[in-house]
């Protein structure tokens, strides 16, 4: 039996020992471009070999300060030692059966704890995916099951996963949605964030190509991710709710990103006090495990026996490794989120007095963006991207989103002198730059 790696060695700061990327990375790279899809994005050439904390060593040796937690998924840190020791213990008993044939306590347990998280006045029904673009055509599924309806409303900007269902609510890139024929009719997509759109929707469209009464629910992200970690102006989610509850819509909200403590909440949507009718999670929930859920109001989730069932969501291994990820967020990794992210958007927001081509900070805990400007203070995506290379060979991980962001989603374990040693790299980029 592995040892559960309560000390890796790791240290707390980049380290670079050869020029990236080091041979070991060069030939493994070289291989995969051999064997796997192109489809992939890679923006830098990481190789990961292990990784602790907010820490990663790529496979010659080389630490990186990792501020991307695997795309907001490693919430715990990488190989925190309780989650590896509930994966462990788990994997030796059972690793699988399948919970929608099936009944096994951990795929039970953690639907009474995320049932009790659920800011539904009466619990909540849960449904297990292995990803947030499954939860996400459940969460379709379930509106027009309950409804009857077919018709959903979704926003420019917004990314809910690369399957059909879910990529006909995407509208990120033209990238994800060129060459593949057609999307799953009925949907239509309005601008994210604002009472502008809001009054487009019920002024104009209800009244002319949209009938309310045919909506089966609106889909909204509480904060647009991929879209560029979009911050709605106050009472636009609001607004949403009341839509829905005048024309009898379900608000599905998309905390695939903003959930499980990343914003200093459960979810992101409790921040302005809503409460959605579906949310649709996965991401943070497992800690790096595949898992996803729904959680709707009780008496929504009330389709009949095989209308809706997945083989590996709810795997017994990866509800072991939840259970131990909703423990943590509990104890003190959401407020740890809270507080970081409160002293990385001071820090951003002196690097913007310093350098205005970096526009101030934007987001909530630690889900925050900066945009990179030109000289006219048009959004510069090729700065952007130069950023994201400058950094990554000082040993600071970071990734895009929207049209020219950099996005800062480290694991919530990170801690203050981890925040410093990142923004004094992103400094140190900015003034070579110029």
């Amino acid at each position: 039996m592995l040892s559960i790696p309560v000390n890796l060695g790791l240290p707390r700061a980049p380290r670079l020992i050869t020029s990236l990327p080091g041979p070991c990375a060069e030939a493994i790279v070289k291989r995969d471009r051999a064997v796997t899809s192109p489809s992939y994005t890679r923006d830098y050439p990481l190789v990961v070999a292990r990784g602790e904390g907010c820490m990663l060593e790529d496979v010659d040796g080389n630490i990186f300060l990792d501020m991307t937690a695997g795309i907001a998924v490693t919430a715990t840190g990488h190989a925190h030692p309780e989650v590896v020791a509930a994966i462990q213990a788990q994997a030796a008993n059972l690793i699988h059966m399948s919970g929608t044939d099936f009944y096994y306590e951990p795929m039970v347990e953690l639907a009474e704890k995320l049932a009790c998280h659920a800011p539904f006045p009466n619990g909540a029904k849960v449904f297990f995916s292995n990803s947030g673009a499954e939860s996400n055509e459940g969460a379709i599924k379930l509106a027009r099951y309950y409804t009857g309806r077919s018709s959903i409303v979704a926003f420019l900007g917004a990314f809910h996963g690369r399957t059909y269902g879910a990529m006909s609510l995407t509208a990120s890139k033209t990238v994800q949605r060129a060459n593949f024929g057609a999307m799953l009719a009925g949907v239509t997509h309005i601008p994210y964030g604002t009472h502008a759109s809001v009054d487009y929707l019920e002024k104009d469209l209800f009244s002319t190509i949209l009938p309310p009464n045919e909506v089966a629910s609106i889909v909204v992200e509480a904060i647009q991710g991929e879209g560029g970690y979009i911050v709605p102006e106050d009472g636009f989610l609001q607004r949403i709710r009341d839509i829905c509850d005048r024309y009898g819509i379900l608000m599905i909200v998309d905390e695939v990103q903003s959930g499980m403590g990343r914003t200093g909440r459960m979810f992101a949507i409790e921040h302005w006090g809503v409460m959605p009718d579906i949310i649709t999670m996965a991401k943070g929930i497992a800690s790096g495990l595949p898992l996803g859920a729904i959680l709707s109001r009780p008496e929504i989730m009330t389709w009949q026996p095989g209308s809706h069932a997945t083989t590996f969501g709810g795997n017994p291994v990866a509800c072991a490794a939840g259970i131990v990820t909703l423990q943590l967020l509990e104890n003190n990794l959401m407020e740890n989120a809270s507080n970081m992210g409160e002293l990385l958007q001071a820090g951003l927001t002196r690097l913007h007095e310093r350098f205005p081509r970096m526009s101030l900070p934007r987001g909530k805990g630690l889900m925050v963006a900066v945009d990179l400007l030109d000289k006219e203070q048009s959004l510069d995506r090729e700065l952007r991207d130069r950023i994201l290379q400058e950094a990554f060979l000082r040993g600071l991980l970071l990734l895009g989103c929207g049209k020219a962001a950099i996005r800062f989603c480290p694991p919530l374990v990170i801690d203050s002198e981890q925040i410093k040693i990142a923004l004094d790299i992103i400094a140190d980029v900015l003034v070579e730059i110029g």
